[in-house]
């Protein structure tokens, strides 16, 4: 099943994926798309590592999600892939549209094909105000086209707010 889990900054999406990830009963390899350049973000990283179960396979990828997708997803596996808009992030800022739209491409060819338990989370922006730099701008546009495309290709998508979850699409976790 491919699911989709959406939150704004600290909504409990992370939480509630790895609680989806670990009631799968399958083996969990945690796909880690962040690139800790600062010490706050390897702050956040470090507690996303102390609060993963040990037994969890880790690749961390920050560009080829979907070649790490395609080489991992396996019927009897879940992978959880934190977070679209940190892979996203990472894209935009190599300042390369060809290189950008051929990794879209590819998620988005991939991801519905995938055997397995899929959980992706994402960074849900487009809910605030217009934000004022082109960057940032290019940003929400390419998170919120992303998020179209990913959810409808998913069996479950799920808006996480103050730690509960809302079901967009699908049974409720």
């Amino acid at each position: 099943m491919l699911n989709l889990i959406l939150g704004g900054a600290r909504s409990g999406k992370s939480r509630l994926a790895e609680q989806l990830a670990e009631r799968s009963g399958l083996p969990v390899t945690y796909i880690a798309t962040s690139e800790p350049l600062d010490g706050e973000m390897n702050a956040r990283v470090q507690l996303h590592r102390e609060r993963r179960p040990a037994t969890w396979g880790l690749i961390e990828e920050p560009l080829a999600l979907a070649d790490v997708l395609r080489t991992n997803a396996h019927d009897d596996r879940c992978l959880l892939v934190d977070c679209l808009t940190l892979w996203l992030t990472n894209l935009l800022m190599l300042d390369n549209p060809e290189r950008l739209a051929r990794e879209r491409a590819a998620l988005l060819d991939c991801v519905a094909e995938l055997p397995g338990e899929i959980i992706l989370v994402s960074n849900e922006s487009g809910l605030g105000v217009v934000p004022l730099g082109e960057l940032t701008r290019r940003y929400v546009d390419e998170a919120g086209w992303l998020h179209q495309a990913i959810a409808e290709r998913c069996q479950r998508v799920v808006l996480t707010v103050a730690g509960l979850p809302l079901t967009l699409k699908g049974n409720a976790p």
